[in-house]
Order: structure tokens, then C-alpha cells, then sequence
């Protein structure tokens, strides 16, 4: 296991027996962390787009910090085709594998329980992802930013690509396409 520690918070690849408390913190985090930069009609719909994808944990890409039990934030980093989107979003699901020679790794699922944000967990557990991401042969990620999460990811070095948006029954959830090179 793959242990590294940063202000006070050790980091870890999650495991199946995480799964209850990262399906809280996503919704936890999902539901307070967008409020002022969307519409309470956009943060309830963004739960059909984000969340939980278990193919991450699976493939022992999906990182979490924790401190004293607690796990305050999560991402993961991909070999696969998928950008975003969890286990009930299957029309977002692609689990081709792809080629590290021509393809960005994805960086995936990044959240922060809000009773942890703002504490460097996010570029904690970004780090750890892009490292890991670049051990494995990729020298470029990309991501699919939410506007709460795009400072961090232009602080980190990532730029923007396109400007999207998801539509679900009927509401427009906005989202950035994000690059680095490593």
C-alpha cells in the first residue's frame, strides 16, 4: 500500500470497504461545495452525472486522504476511456483501455468533504494521482472540471479545453474540459 502524508493527512488507494463512506462524502460534497455557483435545480441534477465509479477502485486508481479515520476527500486517476461520471451514469461509461503513448490518463471523481475544504486536499490527492498517472507511462491527464473544482485545477496547471455542458432532464449543468502535460 501506497502511503504518503501531507499536512496532517495520510493518503491511501481506497478499497471496497470504503465504499459507504465515499458515497456520503460525494453527496455531502456534491451538495454543498456547488451551492452559490449553480442553481439548487443544477446541484440536484449534477447527482446523475457525478459520483461513485467503483471501475476505479477496482483498478487500484482511486486515492483518499484521511485524517484520524476520516476520510476527507478522494480522486482517482484512469487508464480508461471514461472522462466523468459514476456507476449509474452508464451512457458515460467507457472502459476501453487506452494507450499511454497517445492518451492522457483521466483524472477522475475529485471531492472534498466540505467540513475539510480549502485544507490542500484536493491538490493533495491531485499529486497523487498525476504521479501515479505518469509512473504508469502517461505524460499528460485530462479532466472534467465542475466550476467549483476549476481554480484548483488552473492553479495546478491544467487549462481549459472546451466549455460543456451535461443536460439533465432539461437543466444545463456547466462543465470545463481540462488538460495538463506532465
Amino acid at each position: 500500500m501506497t502511503r504518503t502524508t501531507n499536512t496532517a493527512f495520510d493518503t491511501r488507494w481506497a478499497t471496497n470497504a470504503d465504499l459507504p463512506a465515499l458515497e456520503r462524502l460525494m453527496k455531502r460534497a456534491i451538495d454543498a461545495l456547488q451551492t452559490g455557483l449553480l442553481t439548487p435545480e443544477q446541484v440536484a441534477a449534477s447527482h446523475a452525472i457525478m459520483g461513485l465509479d467503483t471501475q476505479l477502485i477496482e483498478d487500484g486508481t482511486y486515492l483518499i486522504a484521511v485524517r484520524d479515520g476520516i476520510i476527507a476527500g478522494c480522486g482517482g486517476w484512469s487508464n480508461r476511456a471514461t472522462l466523468y461520471g459514476g456507476d449509474h451514469s452508464t451512457s458515460l461509461r467507457n472502459p476501453a483501455l487506452l494507450d499511454p503513448a497517445r492518451d492522457p490518463a483521466k483524472i477522475r471523481a475529485m471531492y472534498t468533504d466540505p467540513d475539510f475544504a480549502r485544507q490542500g486536499i484536493g491538490r493533495l490527492i491531485l499529486d497523487g494521482c498525476e504521479r501515479a498517472a505518469a509512473r504508469h507511462g502517461f505524460a499528460s491527464v485530462e479532466l472534467m472540471a465542475t466550476l467549483s473544482g476549476e481554480r484548483l485545477y488552473a492553479t495546478a496547471g491544467y487549462v481549459p479545453v472546451e466549455k460543456v455542458e451535461a443536460v439533465v432532464d432539461g437543466i444545463a449543468i456547466p462543465l470545463i474540459r481540462m488538460q495538463k502535460q506532465l
